[in-house]
């Protein structure tokens, strides 16, 4: 199927199997590997790209559906060579380890303090409640997003 999905503002035009997920489209399609693929079942998270802004697990959804949609991924989170407050705020306050699920974490931060730029500590556990990282036990995670907050907030006054 021929598919016109625009992925980080650039327009691409395809033609793709109608089973190919939107994971191995971002993966091996475009060769943009920022979005990781784990376990294949939406369980962990690693996967989340923006969806017309919304977080998605990519891996749950068909390239296909993606067709005359916008799509975000971490390789889009940075503007040139500034980058995004949230990738700022992991490297600041050590949110990632292994870096597995970093992309991913980073996608749904980046939704959240769109939403919600001020989050309180429960409002990103719960963000981030349907993502798995089995390194960090999520401290430095949730001190990275609210470091971004509070940069945003600062730039913002």
């Amino acid at each position: 199927m021929r598919i016109v999905v625009t992925v980080n503002n650039a327009e691409y035009v395809r033609d793709v199997e109608p089973r190919l997920l939107l994971v191995h489209f971002l993966r091996e399609d475009l060769g943009l590997t920022g979005t990781h693929w784990g376990c294949d079942t939406s369980n962990c998270g690693v996967c989340v790209v923006h969806l017309d802004g919304v977080p998605v697990k990519s891996c749950t959804v068909l390239a296909v559906m993606a067709d005359g949609r916008d799509v975000r991924t971490v390789e889009g989170l940075a503007r040139g060579a500034e980058l995004d407050p949230v990738q700022q705020g992991f490297i600041e306050c050590h949110g990632l380890q292994c870096g597995f699920c970093t992309p991913g974490m980073m996608m749904t931060a980046r939704w959240l303090l769109d939403q919600r730029p001020d989050p309180s500590e429960e409002d990103i556990r719960e963000a981030l409640s349907g993502q798995l990282c089995r390194c960090t036990g999520y401290e430095n995670i949730v001190r990275s997003i609210r470091w971004a907050a509070a940069q945003e907030t600062e730039q913002a006054s």
